[in-house]
């Protein structure tokens, strides 16, 4: 201490010194901080989490403290996970004895413990009877949207991640305007964060009152009005319901495609979605998730339409589709999103085909990806050459090597567009589409839906879709991509880093 003190003494006139009683406490505080987080950080988080918010901690502690007190629980409030359970009971009361559970042929002999796998994690059953259309054309997506709230009667339910009034969408929201004017009920959710970040925010809540719509933020950030919750976790569903007769969910935002951000302007990116419209008895599914969301933001339980729909109809008209909605997010207990597709993987005998912007898994789905294509299963991804989210991206760059030494043959998407479709397919069997990325993010943070069919019908029209991937992609060889430079494999590295800090 003495040897320490007189070093100080040799310091410049300059150079501000602190009391010794201050510098030790500095120093136990310090020392306290470090003790601390290696008891609480580890606790209920995966491994790769946990490190790295602990690296972050001892490097940078009083920051690294700070950013794990603001952004450190993956988790809801209590309040909102209290809600999520009474809607959960709900449905599991309303739909009891409606489980479409087989295990004989044309099933597959595993899709049977899948099926009772969502149902457990995420309350909805599958159910039979139902009827999907893909959609892959942007514009003529939302014209069909407007057109399925032109020809709504009792209500129309609205729930977009972001939700904008510009030239693509002005059509949607004429058509709120004419179903207000009818008389049919127009509720909408939009994400507070993600619509306020998007140009045109003020203008689209206007429009939204001047309909005379009930509408409100999703997961506002409003600490001031006493409403806050870790400000990155976010809804990113998108969903709409007529009627409890017709549904659609999907990837797609309600915004022009090119997002009108100056950054991607100037690069001229555009987006590439997928949405499905959906009739049968998943719709009712479908509409529980917005019953749910609803509920959590204005404690107004919409009981009168959440009401599952008998199968029966469905049925009668041809419609063959078996359908379980499989909702995840920071209000369940546990990753719904990421089981079902681990799952899938090792059930996968033949084919796995994946699509999604954003791949970063972790371990758990990264093994079960490689494991899939090192059985000898044909693994394909297919994923944007450019990115919006340059963070991600690089993240999600730094896992290729790893997929092509296991055989998984990589897709490159050509810019200028973002590949922004979320799908799944499992041999000809099943296939899931949604909002959920194959992401941390998507995995722990956002609220997502997902929707797993089962039906080679739907399958074929979800390969054809894959299909056209393909033919304009360019392959990832696994020999071109160990000659990039060293620079960018150390960003990849990086950025695979912070993808962990949840």
């Amino acid at each position: 201490m003495e040897d320490l003190l007189a070093r100080l003494g040799d310091l410049p006139s300059w150079v501000p010194t602190l009391p010794l009683w201050l510098s030790v406490a500095l120093l136990v505080v310090d020392a306290a901080v470090r003790v601390v987080a290696v008891a609480v950080v580890p606790n209920n988080r995966r491994p790769s989490s946990a490190m790295a918010w602990l690296l972050a901690i001892f490097f940078l502690p009083y920051l690294g403290i700070a950013a794990f007190l603001l952004i450190g629980s993956p988790k809801l409030p209590r309040a909102r996970r209290e809600k999520q359970r009474t809607i959960n009971a709900m449905i599991m009361a309303r739909t009891e004895g409606m489980d479409v559970v087989r295990e004989d042929d044309p099933w597959p002999p595993w899709l049977a413990s899948l099926v009772r796998l969502n149902r457990h994690a995420g309350s909805m059953p599958l159910v039979t009877g139902n009827s999907a259309t893909v959609s892959t054309d942007y514009d003529k997506t939302l014209l069909q949207l407007a057109e399925e709230v032109d020809s709504a009667r009792r209500f129309v339910h609205v729930e977009f991640y972001i939700l904008s009034l510009d030239d693509s969408t002005r059509p949607l929201f004429e058509a709120m305007a004419r179903a207000r004017e009818r008389g049919v009920t127009v509720r909408v959710l939009l994400d507070h964060v993600a619509s306020l970040r998007t140009p045109g925010y003020r203008a689209t809540l206007r429009a939204l009152d001047a309909m005379g719509a009930d509408w409100r933020e999703m997961l506002p950030v409003q600490p001031l009005r006493g409403k806050f919750q870790r400000p990155d976790l976010r809804n990113h569903r998108k969903i709409l319901v007529v009627d409890g007769e017709v549904a659609w969910t999907g990837s797609q935002n309600a915004v022009d495609r090119g997002y009108h951000k100056k950054r991607y302007g100037r690069r001229n990116l555009a987006w590439q979605d997928l949405m499905v419209r959906f009739e049968g008895p998943v719709v009712a599914e479908v509409n529980a998730l917005f019953v749910t969301d609803w509920y959590s933001e204005t404690d107004e339980l919409l009981e009168s339409e959440a009401d599952p729909v008998p199968v029966e109809a469905g049925q009668r008209i041809g419609r063959r589709l078996d359908c379980q909605v499989v909702p995840s997010g920071p209000g369940f207990e546990g990753e719904n999103n990421l089981k079902m597709f681990n799952a899938l993987m090792y059930y996968a005998q033949e084919r796995v085909i994946i699509t999604s912007p954003y791949f970063v898994p972790d371990d758990s789905l990264l093994y079960a990806v490689t494991t899939a294509a090192e059985r000898g299963l044909r693994v394909e991804l297919f994923v944007s050459e450019v990115a919006d989210q340059w963070l991600v991206f690089h993240a999600q760059r730094s896992y290729y090597e790893a997929l092509l030494r296991s055989g998984v043959r990589i897709h490159l998407y050509p810019a200028p567009y973002v590949l922004h479709a979320k799908h799944v397919t499992i041999d000809d069997d099943v296939a899931v589409v949604g909002s959920s990325n194959m992401d941390i993010r998507s995995f722990s943070l956002n609220l997502e839906v997902s929707v797993m069919v089962r039906g080679r019908s739907f399958v074929d029209d979800v390969r054809a879709v894959e299909d056209s991937y393909r033919a304009v992609s360019r392959e990832l060889l696994l020999s071109d991509w160990l000659q990039r430079p060293w620079r960018s494999k150390l960003f990849d590295n990086v950025c695979r880093l912070t993808s962990a800090l949840q």
